[in-house]
């Protein structure tokens, strides 16, 4: 599985990047409003930061425009992937980016297979299903990241599931056992995964005895 930083600030994908794991970024309109500067020289910043995919989500609601703002946000580095939200506008404005115009798009705010489905045989690149948000509601995110998996690999379609909402690291291992080819986290997650109680106990211990050594070697 595949790690995307769900992100819009250049320090944690630069510090995130020097780990030598990262393979793309998502954002939103939400992460950007938290950053500062020009919403085009932010995202080609994040471009040139990151090899792989950057997600950039289409703020329009009728496919026509999603199709002019795709094309827009396309011209901003060769990288970008175009975020549409799921729904009959949105297919339009997929089957029509990534099919006639290569465009490739990234299907956001997705809550079930059938949605999914919908999605993939629109030629979606990619799928992002809201774990998180599932969850929120009593259903089983994890179970639907399972079952989305296994019915794009019977019916032969290739979207990637991107596991979006991640909202701890439990998460991310669960994406990771249900077949998800990509998990989007924020930087935050991203820490707690390195981090174990025990690992910390076991670095102090090596420190503690190592240093025994060098009085015994003096």
């Amino acid at each position: 599985m595949k790690f995307f930083l769900d992100t819009a600030n250049i320090q944690e994908i630069r510090e995130a990047v020097s780990w030598g794991i990262i393979s793309g970024v998502t954002t939103n309109p939400t992460l950007v409003a938290r950053e500062e500067g020009s919403f085009e020289e932010m995202i080609k910043a994040i471009c040139q930061e990151v090899d792989g995919p950057v997600s950039v989500e289409a703020v329009s609601t009728r496919a026509e425009d999603m199709v002019v703002e795709a094309r827009r946000l396309a011209r901003f580095a060769s990288n970008v992937v175009v975020k549409i939200p799921m729904g009959v506008e949105g297919l339009k404005a997929v089957s029509q980016l990534e099919v006639t115009e290569g465009i490739h798009c990234n299907v956001t705010l997705v809550f079930s297979v059938n949605q999914a489905l919908l999605a993939a045989r629109a030629g979606a690149s990619y799928i992002s299903p809201f774990v998180g948000r599932i969850d929120d509601i009593g259903w089983d995110g994890m179970g639907l990241i399972r079952e989305m998996v296994t019915v794009l690999e019977r019916q032969k379609l290739a979207s990637q599931v991107i596991a979006a909402s991640i909202r701890h690291p439990r998460h991310v291992h669960e994406s990771a056992a249900a077949g998800a080819q990509i998990a989007t986290l924020p930087f935050s997650v991203l820490q707690q995964m390195a981090e174990h109680p025990l690992t910390d106990r076991g670095i102090q211990r090596f420190l503690a005895d190592w240093e025994k050594v060098q009085k015994n070697m003096g």
